[in-house]
């Protein structure tokens, strides 16, 4: 609670992966991936409720071993390839009480810490943000991205005239997917977390992989055992 405010935070891990098959319990750094987010969440002093979205049994155990509150079982119907990621957000939100604040934490983000966390839900909170996401500055930047055209290189942004060098061109910012928070009520009436209002909430590029393939496992996996022996 912040400033007598709830906040409900959703991990949501369905069963099913292309990219990674059974992505959520894969072991990262001695632990089931999914384990890392629970963990950093419940040490969050502002987060109520922490509950998980699946509708994978198996992932339900595992997750109720570290801790976290399974209040029900998420439809098949919302655990396909195609499934917009807002739906498991607004389904939860059809089971859970009243909340002011809810939190998407995606599990394939293990990098972010509790101190994101709750730094997130400050400055939502301080800055009376609808909604706040999650960058952090891209390392490839689009003004040296080209498309290709019969044979010919066309720029994805048109510019006049483009410095060759790195150090003079603006910072560009992308969504890492690791933390999603919004006013519940203006969530459930605009259905995304993403809008002109939303406020950005910086975190640095180590603590801001997804995990997509076997080699970003790869990465988290060295860097966790890293931190683990520091």
């Amino acid at each position: 609670m912040i400033n007598d405010k709830k906040i409900l935070a959703i991990i949501p891990a369905r069963g099913g992966s292309k990219g990674v098959l059974r992505k959520n319990l894969r072991s990262v750094a001695g632990k089931p991936l999914i384990a890392w987010s629970i963990e950093e969440a419940k040490k969050s002093k502002y987060i109520d409720h922490l509950i998980l979205s699946t509708e994978d049994t198996e992932i339900i155990t595992t997750a109720e071993e570290y801790g976290c509150d399974v209040p029900f079982v998420r439809p098949i119907h919302l655990a396909e390839d195609d499934t917009p990621g807002i739906a498991p957000v607004l389904h939860a939100l059809e089971h859970m009480p009243a909340f002011d604040y809810v939190m998407l934490l995606q599990p394939t983000s293990p990098l972010r810490s509790v101190l994101d966390i709750d730094l997130c839900i400050e400055r939502c909170e301080e800055n009376n943000a609808v909604s706040s996401v999650s960058v952090n500055i891209s390392g490839k930047s689009p003004f040296w991205m080209y498309t290709l055209d019969h044979n010919k290189m066309k720029p994805v942004i048109n510019q006049v005239e483009i410095s060759s060098r790195r150090q003079n061109l603006p910072d560009v910012y992308e969504l890492n997917g690791a933390i999603y928070i919004a006013q519940t009520e203006w969530l459930i009436e605009n259905r995304t977390f993403l809008h002109n209002e939303t406020l950005p909430f910086v975190i640095p590029k180590e603590r801001s992989y997804d995990i997509d393939t076997e080699e970003d496992l790869l990465i988290c996996d060295l860097i966790l055992r890293h931190r683990g022996i520091q």
